[in-house]
């Protein structure tokens, strides 16, 4: 019979990354896979593009339609947003 053993290093530092971490989070990673980690990181990471892509869309930035003013409109949009997490007013955006 072969049985292979993990170093104790390995075990040793295993047990001090969930021992630093908070409960809730450690129990959500010792029962997830890695391959589930992976698909929960890539699906917040979707959800932060998405809801940035909203708020320029909220701004006036509109990527289907006319991309003639592409770098400006984008831009403009961004501005406003970055205006509005400074709390001053927007920008006039030129057209």
């Amino acid at each position: 019979m072969n049985i292979r053993t993990a170093p104790l290093a390995v075990i040793a530092l295993s047990v001090a990354a969930l021992v630093s971490m908070p409960v809730a989070q450690a129990q959500d990673t010792a029962a997830s896979t890695p391959k589930q980690v992976k698909k929960a990181q890539r699906k917040e990471a979707r959800a932060k593009k998405n809801a940035e892509l909203k708020q320029l869309e909220q701004n006036g930035y509109n990527p289907a339609g006319e991309q003639t003013n592409y770098p400006q409109n984008l831009q403009n949009a961004q501005s406003k947003i970055n205006a509005q997490k400074a709390g001053k007013p927007a920008p006039a955006s030129t057209p």
